[in-house]
């Protein structure tokens, strides 16, 4: 440490004769750092590099020794040397110096008492995401000195984004936006059964969707960073990486490197798109860190994987006209109601995506260069020898995301990660193994990566971090949408998670298809769109589990969601009035169960 690249600096005294008692309280009282050892003593060279450049070395000859000693044991009950005192607090030994080293008491008492504090920023947070900026943000209202670093890794292709993170950049906001341009598609063919008459051919321009979403993202990122500099949040675009304890190296995209220390730290990194490990995947394939602004059509399209980035992909690609495959490894929405995934899934194949099951990539290779280009993809069953080979302009792979924890330095201040997926255990307040490190967002263990968990999660921390407050995040019953073409909402449990916890007797599940207003008129889609509450009978048939599967699904599942912490029940659904006519009204009147086994189906709205 040695004040932050200052030279150690120490003044090394032989105790005078006499009077020992009061001369070592003396001594202790009007010296910053203190420390008694012997003339040579390794744990005494070890404690050195973790104080202040300026202390008094206080060397126990053999004349006083013992008596100077039977003082400090007096007053320490301690008899080993080192013996550590910091503005007159007794530290202690060499290990309980290097552990509140550690943990950071050390470093507030070489605060205390004297106006130069013993750290650049209260609160340095390393990713500038929503959670990260949310974090940052409330803790300077709050009145504390904060810096955010923030860095992308570019992706292989050398993709690129600026401050906002993934939801912002390359995850929800483009995402919904491309998923909106596929809906204007569907609705430009109802539009003609309501009457609309138009001669022009309509066709879809990609790079005209691509460069007016950029533009929007654009403007975000230049609002974040003007909302930092209006909240005297420090911004550094560059890569953290710990370096000791509460201190962080940041390199820039020059290579230029700067030192940082904070008296508390936040981790909202984040998560990357995982790749295949295959010949060919990094070299030709793209995810959606590429794909919101790739700058040409992606044309004929294979998605790997079955997550929600995967379908939802899938699902605006080739709702803007394009010829797009999945393949699928085993199951649909992992960690989803099954039932409703296979049902978004299968309106999926009815609108033109093709599924290839039970399959998984072995090599890229490209055929032809050019923008898009042409890939060849040979893959394997996953149950048994076939082999699958096909040609595509563009591969997208999707099949999950990992925590990006493991090349920021935790190992050299002792943050526990979980090996097997990079993620962060953390306590119900979001706070480390290292007392002085907290983590937010996707890179937690076990929590939920949606970005207003994070968002909720940053800001509560900060409260209670620097305003008194005792008020956590609650990571239960978070409603989510899953923005397939025929949207999935959902809170509260998946049906085959609710049967594991309560019993299958104890569950009470409604259920109907429905069939929207609009798409009457166009004949369309009918008895595709399903809702489906999961009730607990043991508590008054309260819900426990809520989906939808239609329009809108977000904006239903969102007022719903709110019911649900409140308590929601089957009966207080029956005595609530439905709004008619719309897709939300059906939770009001469904009455038929699945133990029942009787029929859903529907003739008309």
């Amino acid at each position: 440490m040695g004040g932050r690249g200052a030279p150690l600096r120490v003044s090394k005294w032989t105790l005078p004769p006499g009077r020992e008692g009061l001369r070592v309280r003396s001594l202790v009282g009007s010296h910053r750092v203190l420390v008694f050892s012997k003339s040579y003593c390794p744990y005494c060279l070890r404690v050195r590099q973790r104080l202040g450049p300026d202390y008094l070395f206080c060397v126990l000859s053999s004349d006083d020794g013992p008596s100077i000693q039977e003082v400090l044991v007096e007053m320490t009950n301690q008899r080993t040397v080192p013996n550590v005192f910091v503005n007159g607090t007794h530290v202690g030994g060499c290990d309980a110096t290097l552990q509140a080293y550690q943990n950071g008491s050390l470093q507030k008492l070489l605060g205390s008492g004297t106006d130069v504090k013993p750290y650049d920023y209260d609160l340095i947070v390393i990713g500038g995401g929503s959670g990260g900026l949310a974090c940052s943000k409330e803790a300077a209202t709050l009145g504390k000195k904060v810096m955010v670093l923030d860095y992308v890794v570019p992706t292989p292709l050398g993709t690129s984004w600026g401050l906002g993170g993934t939801c912002v950049n390359v995850g929800c906001i483009p995402k919904k936006l491309m998923h909106q341009a596929a809906l204007l598609g569907q609705a430009l063919k109802d539009s003609r059964k309501f009457g609309w008459q138009y001669d022009e051919q309509v066709k879809h321009n990609w790079e005209t969707m691509v460069e007016a979403i950029q533009n929007y993202i654009g403007s975000l990122n230049w609002g974040y960073r003007v909302s930092l500099r209006e909240k005297t949040v420090t911004y550094l675009n560059a890569y953290a990486e710990f370096i000791e304890p509460h201190k962080v190296k940041a390199t820039n995209r020059k290579g230029q490197e700067t030192y940082h220390t904070a008296e508390r730290f936040v981790l909202a990194t984040g998560e990357r798109p995982r790749y295949l490990g295959i010949p060919g995947d990094k070299e030709y394939c793209i995810t959606s860190d590429d794909l919101f602004s790739l700058p040409y059509c992606p044309g004929k399209t294979l998605v790997v994987g079955a997550s929600y980035v995967a379908l939802e992909c899938a699902g605006f690609l080739a709702g803007i006209g394009l010829d797009v495959s999945v393949m699928v490894r085993s199951i649909l929405l992992r960690g989803f109601d099954q039932e409703m995934a296979e049902r978004a899934g299968a309106h999926m194949e009815t609108h033109g995506v093709k599924f290839i099951r039970k399959f998984v990539p072995i090599q890229i290779e490209r055929l032809e260069e050019g923008m898009p280009g042409r890939l060849k993809v040979v893959a394997r069953s996953t149950e048994g020898s076939d082999i699958f080979e096909g040609e595509y302009n563009t591969v997208l792979i999707a099949i999950g995301r990992d925590a990006c924890t493991r090349n920021i330095g935790l190992d050299k201040i002792g943050v526990r990660i979980n090996e097997k997926n990079g993620k962060i255990p953390v306590s119900d307040e979001e706070q480390t193994n290292v007392p002085y490190v907290y983590a937010i967002g996707d890179i937690l263990d076990g929590k939920l990566e949606l970005t207003p968990v994070a968002i909720q999660a940053g800001r509560l921390l900060a409260r209670r971090l620097y305003a008194g407050s005792s008020i956590k995040c609650d990571y239960v019953n978070v409603p989510t949408t899953v923005f397939t073409p025929l949207e999935y909402g959902c809170c509260g449990l998946p049906e085959e998670r609710a049967v594991k916890e309560y019993g299958e007797h104890n569950l009470e599940v409604y259920h109907t298809l429905f069939w929207p207003l609009e798409w009457t008129v166009p004949n369309r889609d009918n008895n595709t769109c399903y809702a489906k509450i999961i009730c607990n009978k043991l508590a008054n048939n309260r819900v426990i589990g809520f989906h939808v599967l239609g329009p809108n699904a977000g904006e239903i599942t969102q007022g719903f969601a709110a019911a649900i912490k409140c308590g929601l029940t089957k009966e207080l659904l029956n005595e609530t009035i439905g709004i008619h006519p719309t897709s939300a009204e059906v939770f009001t009147t469904m009455n038929v169960t699945k133990s029942s086994g009787q029929e859903i189906t529907q003739a008309g709205c």
